[in-house]
């Protein structure tokens, strides 16, 4: 069955679309993200929850593609939503976590990626930054604005490691890419290199770095002082 887009116009694929569940403790801010997300065709908001225990009892039934994910989700505390970002990745891996938040600190933005987060933008990101991200997450890609990029990159104090001699220049050169947030396809424009051929130079560094997300790639490449 296909879903129509606003103008009832062209059809999209139900398997394309992209299915997201809102996390946020204010129902102003879910009602103007569902707002924006779903004037894009290929966007469907699925669920909302405003506390973690809500997030939890709804994720399984609801089967969203992305969570959009605040950390604050209370009064009493300024990262709730870490935790529940590291439950929902336990209990659901094939879910995608974006984190959405109006913290912009150096040590959350690492926590969040070791919380399982793909990805984490600040809440005054434009629209189209929003919806950016949101796809790239939807392709198995990682997406951090500019300046949660620059955050998570000024959080790492860790020396460099003499193993940066396991990575080929290029590869260092797609880290570099990758830190940027930048998609496969992407990071071959800038490389004049194949999006296939971005995709293997990835593989590898995920291979030689043992880690299995893109993130965990920049967060570990960032400690070896290649980024």
């Amino acid at each position: 069955m296909a879903t129509l887009s606003p103008d009832r116009t062209v059809p999209v694929p139900e398997e394309d679309i992209v299915g997201i569940m809102l996390v946020d403790d204010h129902a102003i801010v879910r009602q103007g993200l569902r707002s924006i997300l779903e004037r894009e065709r290929d966007m469907r908001v699925v669920a909302e929850a405003s506390k973690p225990d809500e997030a939890m009892a709804v994720v399984g039934r609801a089967a969203p593609n992305i969570v959009l994910l605040d950390l604050k989700l209370s009064t009493s505390s300024d990262t709730e939503g870490l935790d529940l970002c590291a439950e929902l990745v336990a209990a659901y891996p094939q879910i995608g976590v974006l984190v959405l938040t109006t913290f912009l600190d150096e040590q959350l933005v690492l926590r969040a990626i070791r919380a399982g987060a793909r990805g984490y933008v600040v809440k005054d990101v434009d629209t189209s930054g929003l919806i950016r991200a949101i796809r790239d997450i939807s392709r198995g890609e990682s997406a951090f604005d500019a300046r949660s990029a620059a955050a998570m990159v000024r959080g790492l104090n860790a020396p460099a490691e003499d193993n940066t001699k396991h990575l080929t220049a290029r590869e260092c050169e797609v880290l570099r890419l990758l830190a940027r947030g930048l998609s496969n396809r992407d990071i071959g424009a800038k490389l004049f290199i194949s999006e296939t051929t971005a995709k293997f130079h990835v593989g590898n560094i995920l291979r030689k770095l043992g880690v299995s997300r893109r993130a965990e790639a920049v967060y570990e490449a960032s400690k070896m002082g290649v980024i």
